[in-house]
């Protein structure tokens, strides 16, 4: 059945597909790391939602990096200028950072409801978001 359905793609569609893949996992797991940075601050011991948005983002661009660059985009791309790479994945960890915080404060103060609902789209709009400029500008 499965084959039925990658028959009919491209290479170029077989390939993007393998490097969504591996994104969905590499990110889930910077992903995970961070939610538990950000629920350990912000859920368990009540601290401020945007001190523990920034938390986890810096330990999630760290785990990000190093497993998007040699796992989810490997044999992709140019890999010519570390220096380029590198800084356009910072912007990308910015926008990452930008919309995570935009779903904190609407969530909990324009919403006013608990800080845990942020890790909703935090999960499932933000990481697709990110795919897309890492692939198409970070490691094209």
């Amino acid at each position: 059945m499965l084959s039925l359905l990658t028959d009919r793609l491209t290479d170029e569609q077989r390939q993007t597909g393998l490097q969504l893949i591996r994104f969905g996992l590499s990110g889930g797991i910077a992903t995970a790391v961070s939610l538990v940075v950000y629920a350990a601050v912000a859920v368990w011991q009540h601290g401020p939602p945007q001190l523990a948005n920034f938390a986890a983002y810096l330990i999630a661009v760290c785990v990000g990096y190093v497993l998007h660059s040699r796992w989810s985009f490997r044999g992709y791309g140019q890999r010519d200028n570390v220096a380029r790479t590198t800084g356009r994945f910072a912007i990308v960890s910015f926008v990452s950072l930008g919309l995570n915080s935009l779903w904190v404060w609407l969530i909990t103060h324009v919403l006013g409801l608990s800080p845990a609902w942020p890790m909703v789209p935090m999960l499932f709009v933000t990481p697709l978001a990110t795919f897309m400029l890492n692939r198409l500008w970070v490691f094209a």
